[in-house]
């Protein structure tokens, strides 16, 4: 695991394609700005968790606010995030 140390405004590269901004670091919560392809399925790790563990159970998979934040959102680009 890479460890690195970010202000804020400050970003990471991953790859061509993937950027990771720090926008904000408010007391032991950090707001991060990620720009990557649509394609790319971005989720917090407790979601994640939540969906493997209802795909092991055989429980339906709901996962709205995914299909409506890709359908809505744009990923925009890191120079608007400034």
């Amino acid at each position: 695991m890479l460890v690195l140390t970010r202000k804020p405004g400050e970003a990471i590269h991953i790859g061509d394609d993937i950027f990771i901004k720090v926008s904000e670091i408010s007391g032991n919560r950090v707001k991060l700005c990620i720009d990557a392809p649509k394609i790319m399925r971005i989720l917090r790790a407790e979601v994640a968790e939540q969906i493997e563990q209802q795909q092991t159970n055989g429980a339906p998979v709901r996962d709205e606010k995914f299909r409506r934040r890709s359908q809505t959102d744009s990923h925009s680009n890191m120079s608007a995030l400034a």
